[in-house]
Parts: structure tokens; C-alpha cells; sequence
């Protein structure tokens, strides 16, 4: 994959680490140059990029709070600034609380979708016109949430369900501009993310997942970054509007979760 996106500018949010990274090291693989969006972890940002100079490309990270409209359309000043166009758009940030929906606040609520669906929006707005004349990709994170129902998911569930649909509107709108829009849902990732979630029962919780995927194991940030730099590619030129999803087989089982929904504390 060392020459598939070749020349291309990649923009990923929430690239500091977990899926994020992996994607953004695996576009640079493949001979992106990217810019690595981060809101609090200057630290691990840096990191990346050196990763990403280490390859012999070009890299900048870029802070921005995604729920103020200003930062996004400063980080997309960045990119103009420093390369004049955009080739790939990744919106890969997300943050929630997770709550029973009976015990969720209206700024649990409200924070959630600005972060998946405001931002979104807002940065496809400037995301198109960086594009323009050229064969734009743009690639939404979701996840299985999407079609289960997971314990304290509620929130972030139906917000990524509310991506999965407005990728789909993208890419009929964005499409005679020659631009495609597909969404990512990966399974149970082994992240700092699930750990988060599942606190003092990962362990079991992974053996559980593991055990209910045909596949048997949980997919890594890599296993996702691969599917996404196939996305980004000219290899997917005719796919546009689906939900592509990296699950190792899981969402075709009944799966672990009833089962362990009790198990946080």
C-alpha cells in the first residue's frame, strides 16, 4: 500500500490516538501527508506526527474543540494554509457519557451530537470546498451500537445511527461533485476507549466478545486504519453511501452483551 494515496492530504479528527492514529499512520503508509487533529493531548498529537515525518511525510497537528464551530473552521484554515486543498476527510472524534437514557442530562445529550453531528456538518461545509475538482473522500466512525442496543449507549448509539444517515444524504448530494462518503463501523475495538467502558471487567468482557465473533478476537485500530485507507483510495471510486463494517463477523451473532450487561460496576 506504500504509493495507494500517493500525493493526497488526509484530515483525521480525534487523531491523537486509538483508531484515529492508526489511521492516520496508515495513510501516511500509503503516501498521504496528514494533518492530525487533537482537542486536549498535545502530547501523544506530536507523537504522531513524528511517526508520520519518520515516513518521509508531511505532517502538522492541529488543535480544535469540535463542539466550537470557530475551531473547526480554524483547523480547516490550517489545511488551506499549509497545503491548499484536502483530499480525504476523516470525521473519526467522538465523546459521551454513558448513561442509562433515564438518567442522562441535557448536556450529556447535547454534547454528544454536537461532537458527531454539528461537526460533521460544519466540517463538510469547509471540507468541500478544499476538494474542489478533485476526487474528494470523505469516511465517518461508527459502530455497532448502531444496530444493537449496548447497556449505557444510548446517547452515542443513536448519534452514530444519526451519521450512518447523513453519510448517506452526503453522498447523494456530494456525488456529482465526484466526492464519495461512506461510514466505518467497527466492532469492539481494543482501544483505551472499550477499557474505559467496560472499567474492571474488560478482561471478561473480551474474552466474551472474542468468544462470539467467527473471527475470535477483537479488531485492533489496525484492522480499521486498513479498511479506511482502502476508502480513502481509488480502489473504492464507485462506492459511495454504505456502512462499511469491521467486525470481524461479530454484529452476525446474537453476541456477549446481555449477558454481561451487569458486569460494570
Amino acid at each position: 500500500m506504500n504509493d495507494l494515496l500517493a500525493g493526497k492530504i488526509a484530515l483525521i479528527t480525534g487523531s491523537s490516538r486509538g483508531i484515529g492514529r492508526a489511521s492516520a499512520v496508515a495513510m501516511a503508509q500509503a503516501g498521504a501527508d496528514v494533518v492530525v487533529h487533537y482537542n486536549r493531548q498535545a502530547d501523544l498529537a506530536q507523537e504522531v506526527v513524528r511517526e508520520i515525518q519518520s515516513l518521509g511525510r508531511r505532517s502538522v497537528a492541529v488543535q480544535a474543540d469540535l463542539e466550537s464551530s470557530e475551531d473547526i473552521e480554524r483547523m480547516f484554515q490550517v489545511v488551506g494554509e499549509t497545503y491548499g486543498r484536502l483530499d480525504i476527510f476523516m470525521a473519526n472524534a467522538a465523546a459521551t457519557a454513558f448513561k442509562p437514557v433515564l438518567q442522562m442530562k441535557p448536556h450529556h445529550i447535547d454534547r454528544t451530537y454536537r461532537l458527531l453531528i454539528n461537526a460533521l456538518v460544519t466540517s463538510v461545509q469547509l471540507a468541500v470546498p478544499l476538494m474542489q475538482g478533485r476526487d474528494g473522500r470523505i469516511i465517518t466512525v461508527t459502530g455497532h451500537g448502531t444496530d444493537f442496543t449496548l447497556p449505557l449507549y444510548g446517547s452515542i448509539g443513536s448519534a452514530k445511527a444519526a451519521v450512518e444517515t447523513l453519510t448517506r444524504y452526503l453522498s447523494y448530494e456530494l456525488g456529482p461533485r465526484g466526492i464519495t462518503c461512506n461510514a466505518l463501523a467497527p466492532g469492539v475495538v481494543a482501544t483505551d476507549s472499550a477499557r474505559y467502558y467496560m472499567g474492571d471487567s474488560y478482561a471478561q468482557f473480551e474474552r466474551e466478545v472474542s468468544r462470539h465473533t467467527p473471527l475470535g478476537r477483537l479488531a485492533t485500530p489496525k484492522d480499521v486504519a486498513d479498511v479506511a485507507v482502502f476508502l480513502a483510495s481509488d480502489l473504492s471510486r464507485f462506492i459511495t453511501g454504505q456502512v462499511i463494517r469491521v467486525d470481524g463477523g461479530l454484529t452476525h451473532t446474537s453476541g456477549p452483551f446481555e449477558t454481561t450487561k451487569d458486569l460494570r460496576p
